[in-house]
């Protein structure tokens, strides 16, 4: 029997995480699909103010219940604090929750600001689920507009752009924490897109693959993966000298715009051009990817391609 779904969509308040997985639960067809925010209130129920005042806060404004102030050294540390403690409150319910939909075979979507990488113990669920754990983001224009049309729509929301800076350093906050744990951060732009890439991850395909090309190749390289649809998560290098490759996780490398930018930074500092380049030198150019796909077909496009171009390598020379 296949594994049910736990699905999490994180950001901070005003980026449209609402939307983004109504649309995620209409396209896989889940019938569960819960606002933290609603557990948030249960435990509010459970657990007085007195006791908790971060939790009977939002969480852009939970920092003015600290009391420990003065062991902040800046406006923004306060803000993080403060939106932690008040998360921390709600993640056990979350997990309760998420613990009862997998015992019963369900699947199920959540979505909130209380969704907090490196809080949420999402590994407990691997055995028995198929989690996904997804941030949203948004540039501060965006994310300000949505704020005022949101506000406009349902008569309030004025607070919430009171609080508009102390929202944007959650956003901050939360891209950092994901980044650290190679969760997938994803600019939401508009709801299509959005939901497309979030169903790319959901979907897609993946394969270990040796190449052997020069750091001046790296760009053809990833067009090849990028046009496809491809993305890699990791980079080893095989070193005569180690027993083990050196490996890293890649971040940020999911599109057509981030290998761009990638490049374009790399060609802009020569500094890391350069030590990029001896590490490929030490390596004898030979590195492995684990590339993802949308599917198989465009998987078998991507490795066909860098086989065109004589960038893949036989990986038993390697090891033998």
């Amino acid at each position: 029997m296949m594994k049910p779904y736990v699905i999490l969509i994180g950001s901070a308040s005003g980026i449209g995480k609402s939307t983004i997985a109504y649309e995620i639960s209409k396209a896989l067809g889940i019938k569960y699909l819960i606002e933290t925010d609603f557990i948030r209130e249960i435990v509010r129920g459970i657990i007085g103010s007195d006791y908790a005042p971060a939790l009977h806060k939002s969480s852009f404004n939970a920092y003015t219940t600290l009391r420990d102030t003065y062991n902040f050294d800046s406006e923004t540390k306060l803000i993080e604090a403060g939106f932690e403690e008040h998360a921390t409150f709600v993640i056990p319910a979350i997990e309760k929750v998420i613990t009862r939909s997998v015992k019963d075979k369900d699947s199920i979507i959540l979505e909130g600001v209380h969704l907090v990488p490196g809080l949420i113990n999402t590994k407990q669920f691997e055995d028995v689920a198929n989690v996904y754990f997804f941030i949203l983001t948004a540039d501060e224009e965006a994310h300000k507009e949505r704020f005022i049309q949101r506000a406009m729509a349902i008569k309030r929301g004025g607070t919430q752009l009171d609080y508009f800076k102390e929202n944007r350093i959650i956003n901050e906050d939360l891209i950092q924490k994901a980044n650290m744990l190679n969760i997938p951060v994803i600019n939401n732009k508009n709801k299509d897109e959005t939901t497309k890439n979030i169903l790319r991850y959901i979907n897609e395909v993946s394969e270990k693959i040796f190449l052997k090309h020069s750091v001046d190749e790296i760009d053809v390289e990833r067009e090849i993966i990028t046009k496809y649809g491809g993305r890699i998560s990791d980079i080893s290098y095989y070193i005569d000298e180690f027993e083990e490759p050196l490996t890293r996780q890649v971040n940020g490398y999911d599109n057509e715009e981030n290998s761009e930018n990638f490049l374009d930074n790399l060609e802009k500092s020569p500094k890391h051009k350069e030590s990029l380049k001896t590490l490929y030198d030490l390596s004898h150019n030979i590195h492995s990817h684990t590339i993802y796909a949308p599917d198989k077909k465009s998987l078998e496009k991507i490795i066909k391609e860098l086989k065109e171009h004589e960038f893949l390598y036989d990986e038993n020379i390697i090891k033998t």
